[in-house]
């Protein structure tokens, strides 16, 4: 089977970057929900998809290019451990896909002119699943194999979904991105991107330095990019030019707005103004990001300003 086109290259025809969505469970938990549950933002899936769909016409209507999925911290084993069964686990992954695909049919009758949007379909890490705050730190303890039989069934739902491209983000570790990668190798009617989490402007999350990533990373027609999230704001500018300097992918960068996070009661600590990280997008993108968003605690009004930033 064929590698279908890169769905980003009208985007970056008509204009410099992509501009990237920000937090789903920023923008949820900003609307009143509370999301101090093991499942995070993809409880609501279960119990108010509609509040879902709402967020990404909310970041839609804010100017974003791309929207991603409620599939973060979505998982079988996660919906089976809340007493869920296999079919209802599998059912709300794909309704996770729909309600994106809603949300942008929604905005396009709005703006029946604009570029039509991308539905990104979240790949959470392992990490995630465990909700412990390990996608910040990596070294699960389980093996590659072990890996795979989490991430293979719920990526064959998503890559079913009818979306455009697979987001598998905030990885902390090689080992479990080379898992995604053959994956990815392995259906090549889909499109993805791979983002790290990082600890510092050099290394990933586990240590592992970026510039080894990056050289094991393998190049596939349908690797679209490969990108920076859910990290501090200041690191972003050395590790795009470590990423620059390999010249092997294309980049894309989505911080979180640079505070701490506390996994034991899930809360953000306080940190760098929204003013400043908007004010080093430029840079991002002058760096040779393709792709520009936020992460934790980037909302909707902060794309929207990002957007005229970046693009008007």
């Amino acid at each position: 089977m064929e590698t279908a086109a890169n769905p980003l290259a009208p985007f970056l025809a008509a204009q410099e970057c992509v501009i990237l969505d920000g937090g789903l469970a920023t923008a949820l938990e900003a609307n009143g929900h509370n999301l101090a549950d093991s499942l995070w933002s993809a409880r609501l899936l279960r119990d108010d998809p509609g509040a879902i769909r709402q967020v990404h016409l909310d970041y839609l209507r804010a100017g974003a290019d791309i929207i991603t999925t409620a599939s973060y911290q979505a998982s079988l084993p996660g919906f089976l451990a809340q007493g869920l069964t296999e079919d209802q686990a599998a059912d709300l992954l794909r309704l996770s896909t729909r309600l994106a695909v809603e949300a942008r049919e929604i905005l396009l009758k709005e703006h029946p002119d604009r570029l039509r949007p991308l539905v990104a379909a979240s790949v959470g890490p392992y990490g995630a699943y465990l909700a412990d705050g390990s996608e910040y730190r990596g070294g699960y303890g389980v093996s590659p194999s072990d890996l795979r039989a989490f991430h293979s069934p719920r990526w064959d739902i998503l890559t079913a979904g009818g979306v455009d491209l697979l987001a598998c983000e905030t990885l902390p570790a090689l080992d479990e991105a080379l898992v995604l990668t053959d994956l990815l190798a392995a259906t090549p009617q889909a499109r993805a991107w791979l983002s790290f989490s990082c600890r510092d402007g050099a290394h990933l999350c586990d240590g592992t330095p970026l510039k080894q990533a990056l050289d094991t990373l393998p190049v596939l027609p349908n690797l679209l990019a490969v990108g920076i999230n859910c990290t501090a704001p200041e690191h972003v500018g050395s590790l795009l030019n470590i990423m620059g300097d390999s010249g092997k992918f294309p980049a894309l960068v989505y911080p979180n707005l640079g505070a701490g996070y506390d996994p034991d009661a899930k809360q953000w600590t306080t940190g760098p103004s929204t003013e400043a990280w908007l004010k080093s997008a430029p840079a991002w993108v002058a760096a040779g990001a393709v792709g520009v968003g936020g992460c934790c605690q980037v909302g909707p009004g902060t794309i929207a300003t990002l957007r005229q930033t970046l693009l008007n």
